[in-house]
């Protein structure tokens, strides 16, 4: 069974900081691809940043230049680091994961449970 969960959400200012983390855990034989994913009230969840196992990443416009996207592949763990943050960017982020196990070494997906951002002063 594998397991994704996030934390390090919370409230904060406009203009301030958050780190997520969400870290894989149980029969793990490779993470592939790595996604954070955000759904504000009333909205459909949309695609916010993506890596790669290599490294290589890709963002929402609306977040580009503002949030960095990483990974640690020894930790099983990947990051999203939030600055210059928005009203607009309140919403619950979830963690995906293409998680490849003993069982299916090519990968399924998985959900973390989701953490809440809320930017207001």
């Amino acid at each position: 069974q594998v397991q994704l969960v996030e934390s390090g959400g919370g409230l904060v200012q406009p203009g301030g900081s958050l780190r997520l983390s969400c870290v894989a855990s149980g029969s793990i034989f490779r993470i592939y691809d790595m996604d954070w994913y955000r759904q504000a009230p009333g909205k459909e969840r949309e695609l916010v940043a993506v890596i790669t196992r290599g490294g290589n990443t890709n963002y929402a416009d609306s977040v580009k230049g503002r949030f960095t996207i990483s990974r640690d592949n020894a930790k099983n763990t990947m990051y999203l680091q939030m600055n210059s943050l928005k009203p607009e960017d309140t919403a619950d982020y979830y963690c995906n994961a293409n998680i490849g196990t003993v069982r299916l070494p090519t990968g399924h997906e998985y959900w973390g449970q989701g953490t809440q951002v809320t930017v207001s002063s």
